[in-house]
């Protein structure tokens, strides 16, 4: 006995704990932005943001700030110096006229002047802001319509994912089930075609595109992921998955499940690459997603569970 005492006691001394402590080279209190967009439903709410983003987001050890419309640049530019990320969430904005289209061009400029005197800047896009993200690097309108409102699909990946950033972490066996399992949830009327994305030579040489889908008759860009910048996007939805139940083709099996949280790790992990912050703790409680309380939105035959409304 004495022996085995020992023995365990060498163990526990030779293996100490180790404790969970930042690195110079990450920030392990990532903030990231979501911005708004007007709401339609309920009515004169001015504008709002699905509690799945920021569930999403929240999931991966990120806390969130919105990001409202109709702001001054000042503003904007006070806002992305404070965030170590933003992310254009999908719904139902006009992609030149409104103020999600506005606030979106404001970070995406910034984003790029940043990340190019090497201060690193992520920006996500699903769904509307994949589209917006390819108006603003397209420079113009080029989406077209395909029959992919409410379905799930399997991924095809191309070539260029296997040596993608987004997806170099994710377990082989998830990545197969993406690309055999309806996994991916689609909500929308217009899609980049692969045809126009190879020959739109502003996205083709900023992107390059890891996964497309097929509505049956058109073949659509599906994942995207930029070349030289930290700029992502699905035209898919990851968040649905684990968080919105309201319609009956949002995926909810378990690989579906893994897929948001790998989908939101990634992204928060991104995040972690930023050294941002507010000017102050008290600018930055006043500024965080926890000053408001989403609506339960779900028996009101909404798309959403809950929103948060501004």
């Amino acid at each position: 006995m004495l022996v085995m005492l020992v023995c365990v006691a060498c163990v526990l001394y030779v293996t100490p704990v180790r404790t969970c402590t930042s690195s110079g080279q990450r920030n392990d209190r990532p903030i990231i932005g979501i911005l708004a967009q007007e709401s339609y439903s309920p009515p004169n709410t001015g504008s709002y943001i699905a509690a799945s983003y920021v569930k999403y987001l929240e999931s991966a050890g990120a806390r969130v700030v919105p990001v409202r419309i109709n702001q001054t640049l000042d503003q904007y530019v006070y806002l992305f110096r404070a965030l170590n990320g933003v992310l254009f969430p999908g719904g139902g904005a006009d992609l030149v006229t409104s103020g999600y289209a506005a606030a979106a061009k404001v970070f995406y400029q910034l984003a790029l002047e940043a990340n190019s005197r090497g201060d690193y800047f992520p920006i996500w896009g699903t769904c509307l802001g994949l589209e917006e993200l390819t108006y603003l690097t397209g420079g113009r309108l080029l989406l077209s319509p395909t029959d992919t409102r409410g379905v799930a699909l399997p991924l095809v990946f191309t070539n260029e994912s296997r040596d993608s950033k987004m997806f170099s972490g994710f377990p082989a066996d998830l990545l197969k089930a993406l690309a055999s399992e309806a996994l991916t949830e689609n909500s929308h009327r217009n899609s980049l075609t692969t045809e126009t994305f190879r020959n739109t030579v502003e996205l083709s040489k900023f992107y390059r595109v890891l996964s497309t889908n097929s509505d049956g008759k058109t073949e659509f860009v599906s994942t995207l992921e930029a070349y030289d910048y930290p700029i992502y996007a699905t035209q898919w939805h990851p968040e649905k998955n684990a968080f919105e139940w309201t319609r009956d083709y949002i995926p909810h099996c378990p690989n579906a499940i893994r897929t948001t949280f790998h989908m939101a790790d990634f992204f928060v992990n991104e995040a972690k690459k930023n050294f941002h912050r507010f000017s102050s703790e008290e600018e930055e409680r006043r500024a965080l997603i926890y000053n408001y309380t989403p609506l339960y939105m779900g028996r009101n035959g909404s798309s959403f569970e809950q929103i948060y409304i501004f």
